[in-house]
């Protein structure tokens, strides 16, 4: 190629497909299920055909968008793990801190909003949705926490999450803090 010849302008496979999953998120939080492929294709300024390459229809689309999530979830809590901690609770404490206000990517992906309902019915999407609840069960069993307290440290940890997400008033930057580390130190062992 010479100095003067251009490269076209495309993008890579792997980049459409993140930009086609990045703008169907994106209408998922703006309308919920209320759109169309061509929505979707016009926000990610690909052709409609060029969606079709990817995503053979809708509902593999979503299946791709919530595997997707799914996924950035969990890099989310393991990048807000301290491996260094050498004791019961390690990711219990990891999802404390991605959620309670360590990672605004976290709790978008966690309480994405009241428009995804309806995602579930889906039938690949609810399989997905049984199965990471199961991999998360899994996981924080074999944390090492009794059960019970996994589970209260991890339900509150996710209620603050979502009203963070709706950035609701009644917490304030204050309670996030004193809760968070409220919330860390029940996950010590």
């Amino acid at each position: 190629m010479t100095a003067t010849t251009k490269r076209p302008t495309s993008r890579d496979r792997e980049r459409t497909r993140q930009a086609i999953i990045a703008a169907t998120g994106q209408l998922l939080q703006e309308r919920g299920m209320r759109f169309s492929l061509a929505d979707v294709a016009t926000v990610a300024e690909v052709s409609k055909s060029g969606l079709l390459y990817h995503f053979s229809n809708r509902e593999a689309l979503l299946v791709a968008v919530v595997d997707h999530a799914i996924a950035r979830f969990r890099d989310e809590v393991m990048e807000h793990t301290d491996i260094s901690e050498n004791r019961a609770g390690k990711l219990l404490r990891g999802y404390v801190r991605a959620l309670c206000g360590g990672s605004e990517d976290a709790i978008r992906t966690f309480a994405p909003s009241t428009h995804w309902a309806g995602i579930e019915e889906v039938p690949e999407v609810a399989e997905l949705l049984r199965a990471d609840a199961e991999w998360w069960r899994a996981a924080f069993l074999k944390d090492g926490l009794p059960a019970a307290r996994t589970h209260a440290v991890r339900f509150a940890a996710e209620g603050l999450a979502a009203a963070l997400a709706f950035d609701v008033a009644y917490v304030t930057q204050e309670e996030l803090v004193m809760t968070r580390a409220a919330l860390l130190e029940l996950a010590e062992p």
